[in-house]
C-alpha cells in the first residue's frame, strides 16, 4: 500500500493516520489468513457454500450406510482416521434423488460440513466416494492442525466420462505405474481410463490360446515388454475400487501388424478373422465384469466388408458393449454403442453417445497455450453431457519411442492436461468450442466459470500438494505478458532483420506501412496453431514467410540468478522430425536477446540428420530438462524474441509451429521465478 502525502501532518494527525494503517494492515492481514485457509478445490464443485469454523480432521463414528466398513477404508485413505476420543460424527444417507442434479445423479452427492458432524447425501456409492474425494481437499492446517472447512457443497459431473488414454502398444507405462496413476487422478474425479493394448509395433497383453503374441520376437519396440493376464484382472479390480471405468482396446482390423506377425494370418482374412475370435473370447473372459470392449476400426483400408459387422456381433453376443473410432466403419446408429471422435472430421452420431478426443491428443501439443484452449472448450460442442455426448478422453498417441515414463509425462503435460480436463469436463458450463475459443488467456473476460487464473491457483497448489513426485512441468504463466507485433513479409529470407531488432515500441513505421503491436498472456503462445486456422491463435490469418517479434520488460527487485525456459518449436512426440542444427535454436532462424545480449541454444543431444520414430526426443524439448542459465539486473530487463517462419511444413519438421514458449523460472527450473513483473509497457502495477 503506498501512502502519499501532500503537505506535512501534524502529530495528532500522524498518529491519526498510523493507527488507520495499523487497521488497514490488520484487515488485510486478517483477510489474507481467512482467504488462505479456504480450501483449493479441484475440480470445482457447482454449488459450494463456506459456513464459518471447521470441524476436527477425524471422526468417532460412521452411520447411515449399510456398507460403512468401505466408507471407514476411503475415509482412511484420505487421512480421515477413526478416533474414539473425536466428538465428529460422520452420517451417510443413500437418497433416492439430489435433486439439483441436472444430469449424472449417479455420481452425485450433498456433502455438509458444521461444527463436529458430516453428512454425504448421495444415490449411489460412486457419490459417496466422490464426495469423500472432496472431503480430502477440505482438510487444511489451523494453528498446525488439520481441520475440515465448514461448508455446504452440492455437486454432480457435467460429462459421465471424464478419461485418459495411454498408448501402450506403441510404448509402455510400468503396471505399477498405471495404478498410480488411476489412484491420483480418481481424487479428481477423473473416472475412465483408456487401455490402449494392441499396435503395429507390439500386441502388450499376454494369451494362453495364442503365446506367440508376446514373443520378443514380434516386437518391433520394447521387446517382452506386456501385461500379463494376472496383471490385466487385478487392474480391472483396482479401477472399479477407486470407481474408475476401464475400457480396454484390441484394435482391429488396422494397426495389428503385430498380430500378422505373430498369427500368420491379417486379420481380415478368413483364417486371421476365426483365430481373432478365438482370442476375443480369451480377452472377453478376463475383462469379463466391463461393460465395454472398444475394436478401433480407424486408419485402415477396408479389404473384408463382413469383418466390423460381423466383429461387432461377435463381441455383443459375448454380453459386451463395443467402442469404435470416429472417423472409422461407418455405422448405423443401432450398430455400434458408443463411437470415439478422434480427428477434426469426427462427427457425432445421432442416437449413439460420443467420446469426445478430436482435440485432446496432448502427444501434440505445447504445455501452456494448449492448456488453455483445453481449459476453456466444452466437450462435443455442448456445454453439460446429452444422451449422444458422453464427455471426452485425453489421448496419449506416442508414434515416436519415448525413453521413459517420466519423459511421456513430462513432455506431454500430462498431469497438467488431466487436471484440466478433469475441471472442464465436471464443472463444464464452457460456451464455445477449441475452434472458437482457441488458445490465448484472456483474464479480463467474463464468464460462467472462473477465470483460467483462478483454475491455474487451484492446479498449481495440488502440483505441490499430489504431484510433488511426479513430473509437471507446467508453472504459473498468467502474469507473463508480451507485446507482439503484426508481421514483417521476409519473402522467404529468414535471416532478414526488421526495426524491432533496433529499438522496441509500440508501433512501427517499415517501407511505408505501420505495424502495431498487441497484447499477449501467457508463457506459450502461438502466432498459428500446429493445426493451422483450425484453432485460433494470436494472428487471425497467418501468412507463411513472416517474421514477428515479442518483447516484455521484466523487473527484478534485485539482481539474481535466474533460469529461462525457452522454445520455438515444440517438438510432437508423433512425429519423426529432425533436431535443430547445432548452434540454432531451430529450422527458422529465432533469435532472442536479454538486456541486448543474444541467448544462445542448449547443445542438442540430437545430431542426427535422418527422419525416425526410433530416436528419442532429448533437449528439444526443455520440459524435465534444466532451463538456461541468465542473470537478471536490478531494475527492468528486457527480453526480445524474433520469430520467422517460412513455409508451414517442412522436409525437418512435418508439423511447423509458428510459436514460441518463454517462461522465467528458478534455477532448477521447477517453479515460476517469484517477485518479479512482466510489463511490456513498463508498469510496476501487477
Amino acid at each position: 500500500m503506498h501512502v502519499r502525502l501532500q503537505a506535512p501532518m501534524k502529530k495528532t494527525s500522524q498518529i491519526k493516520w498510523g493507527l488507520i494503517l495499523l487497521l488497514i494492515l490488520g484487515f488485510t492481514i486478517t483477510t489474507t489468513a481467512q482467504k488462505e485457509n479456504v480450501p483449493h478445490l479441484l475440480p470445482m464443485p457447482q454449488q459450494v457454500e463456506w459456513h464459518s469454523g471447521n470441524c476436527p480432521a477425524s471422526f468417532r463414528s460412521v452411520s447411515g450406510d449399510d456398507e460403512t466398513g468401505l466408507v471407514v477404508e476411503w475415509l482412511d485413505a484420505i487421512g480421515l482416521k477413526q478416533k474414539e476420543a473425536s466428538p465428529v460424527t460422520i452420517l451417510i444417507n443413500k437418497v433416492g434423488d439430489i435433486r439439483e442434479a441436472t444430469v449424472n445423479k449417479n455420481e452425485a452427492y450433498r456433502l455438509n460440513i458444521q461444527d463436529n458432524s458430516i453428512t454425504i447425501d448421495a444415490v449411489t456409492n460412486q457419490g459417496i466416494y466422490r464426495a469423500i474425494q472432496t472431503l480430502r481437499q477440505l482438510i487444511v492446517s489451523d494453528h498446525q492442525q488439520p481441520v475440515i472447512k465448514a461448508s455446504t457443497i452440492t455437486d454432480w459431473p457435467a460429462f459421465r466420462i471424464r478419461g485418459f488414454m495411454h498408448d501402450t502398444g506403441r510404448g509402455f507405462i510400468p503396471f505399477d505405474e498405471l495404478k498410480k496413476q488411476i489412484e491420483l487422478l480418481a481424487r479428481f474425479k477423473i473416472n475412465v481410463f483408456h487401455w490402449h493394448l494392441t499396435e503395429d509395433i507390439g500386441w502388450r497383453l499376454e494369451s494362453k490360446v495364442f503365446p506367440q503374441l508376446t514373443d520378443s520376437s514380434n516386437f518391433e519396440r520394447l521387446p517382452g515388454k506386456y501385461y500379463t493376464i494376472d496383471q490385466a484382472r487385478e487392474l480391472v479390480d483396482f479401477c472399479k475400487k477407486h470407481h474408475v471405468l476401464l475400457i480396454p482396446e484390441i484394435d482391429m482390423p488396422g494397426h495389428s501388424a503385430a498380430f500378422t506377425r505373430a498369427i500368420g494370418h491379417d486379420m481380415q482374412s478368413e483364417k486371421g478373422m476365426e483365430k481373432l475370435k478365438v482370442l476375443m473370447d480369451e480377452i472377453c473372459e478376463v475383462f469379463a465384469e466391463l461393460p465395454y470392449i472398444h475394436i478401433g476400426t480407424d486408419e485402415v483400408r477396408f479389404t473384408n466388408p463382413d469383418f466390423v459387422p460381423e466383429m461387432v456381433s461377435y463381441i455383443r453376443d459375448k454380453g459386451k458393449k463395443v467402442i469404435s473410432w470416429n472417423p472409422g466403419w461407418h455405422y448405423q446408429s443401432d450398430e455400434i454403442d458408443m463411437i470415439q471422435m478422434w480427428s477434426s472430421r469426427g462427427e457425432l452420431l445421432p442416437g449413439t453417445p460420443a467420446i469426445d478426443s478430436r482435440l485432446h491428443y496432448i502427444n501434440h501439443f505445447d504445455s501452456f497455450a494448449d492448456i488453455v484452449a483445453l481449459y476453456h472448450s466444452n466437450v462435443a460442442g455442448v456445454k453439460e453431457g446429452t444422451p449422444d455426448v458422453a464427455g471426452a478422453i485425453i489421448a496419449l498417441w506416442n508414434d515416436r519411442h519415448v525413453e521413459s515414463t517420466e519423459d511421456i509425462l513430462s513432455q506431454n503435460g500430462f498431469y497438467p492436461s488431466m487436471l484440466t480436463l478433469a475441471e472442464s469436463t465436471w464443472k463444464g458450463g464452457r460456451e464455445k468450442y477449441f475452434y472458437e475459443r482457441g488458445t490465448l488467456i484472456k483474464p479480463d473476460e467474463k464468464t460462467d466459470y472462473p477465470s483460467f487464473t483462478n483454475f491455474e491457483t487451484r492446479m498449481l497448489h495440488f502440483k505441490q500438494e499430489a504431484f510433488a513426485a511426479e513430473p509437471f512441468a507446467y508453472v504459473k504463466q498468467s502474469n507473463v505478458k508480451w507485446r507482439i507485433t503484426e508481421p514483417f513479409p521476409n519473402g522467404g529470407d529468414l535471416t532478414k532483420t526488421f526495426p524491432p531488432e533496433k529499438k522496441i515500441k509500440k508501433k512501427y513505421r517499415w517501407k511505408k506501412d505501420i505495424y502495431e503491436t498487441s497484447l499477449a498472456t501467457g508463457a506459450g503462445i502461438y502466432l498459428r496453431h500446429v493445426w493451422g486456422t483450425l484453432v485460433p491463435s494470436f494472428y487471425e490469418n497467418p501468412q507463411p514467410n513472416h517474421t514477428a517479434y515479442a518483447y516484455t520488460w521484466i523487473y527484478s527487485p534485485e539482481q539474481q540468478e535466474a533460469g529461462l525456459h525457452l522454445r520455438f518449436q515444440n517438438y510432437s512426440r508423433s512425429e519423426k522430425d529432425i533436431p535443430p542444427p547445432q548452434g540454432k535454436w531451430d529450422f527458422n532462424e529465432s533469435k532472442a536477446w536479454l538486456n541486448g545480449n543474444e541467448i544462445s541454444p542448449p547443445n542438442w543431444e540430437n545430431q542426427h540428420r535422418e527422419r525416425t520414430s526410433e530416436i528419442s526426443l532429448r533437449n528439444e524439448n526443455w520440459e524435465g530438462n534444466a532451463p538456461i542459465p541468465v542473470t537478471l539486473q536490478k531494475g527492468w530487463n528486457k527480453l526480445l524474441l524474433k520469430l520467422p517462419v517460412g513455409e508451414f511444413t517442412s522436409d525437418e519438421v512435418r508439423l511447423v509451429k509458428w510459436m514460441f514458449n518463454a517462461v522465467l523460472v528458478t534455477p532448477d527450473g521447477g517453479e515460476a521465478l517469484e517477485g518479479i513483473i512482466y510489463s511490456p509497457d513498463k508498469k510496476l502495477k501487477r
